[in-house]
């Protein structure tokens, strides 16, 4: 069966937030570090509120009636990158569906979303090297290019 690519609505919530917990779990497992403080009920709130408020763009990949993949968008404004752009925070496909174009579908999609939202540009940060050497060799793919430098983060709770 094709996958069927879709804007995800409110009511996909729950969906959303399994995926990005798989997403971040598998993270976690593969860098042996507790990188995220992931709750699901939380995830859940703050997704209903983004999507309601339109600040967060979800694509969900189906096969049938089953989700198999997540890509997630939100625009950014920055000097250096001469305008409003957006960023891919999540991009998760289940791992029994990957090398099957779902993971490409989804990037095709945002690209598309993107120029229809007047970006200028996609940015995606990929999870640790070398644990994610096949994610940054799947975004090169796609057409993305290392920038440079390092994700970094504060935490300011």
């Amino acid at each position: 069966m094709p996958i069927h690519l879709a804007t995800a609505e409110p009511v996909d919530v729950p969906t959303i937030a399994r995926l990005v917990g798989d997403l971040l779990r598998e993270i976690m497992v593969a860098i042996g570090t507790p990188a995220f403080a992931f709750s699901l009920a939380e995830t859940e709130s703050r997704a209903r509120t983004w999507l309601e408020d339109g600040s967060y763009t979800v694509l969900l990949a189906r096969d049938g009636e089953t989700a198999v993949g997540l890509l997630t968008l939100s625009e950014c404004r920055a000097l250096y990158a001469e305008g409003r752009f957006g960023i891919i925070p999540e991009l998760y496909v289940c791992p029994d569906r990957r090398s099957q174009e779902v993971g490409q579908a989804l990037v095709a999609e945002a690209k598309r979303v993107a120029r229809l939202k007047g970006w200028l540009r996609l940015e995606v940060t990929t999870p640790p090297l070398p644990q994610f050497e096949r994610t940054l060799v799947f975004y090169e793919r796609q057409g993305f290019s290392v920038s440079g430098g390092r994700k970094m983060k504060v935490d300011l709770r």
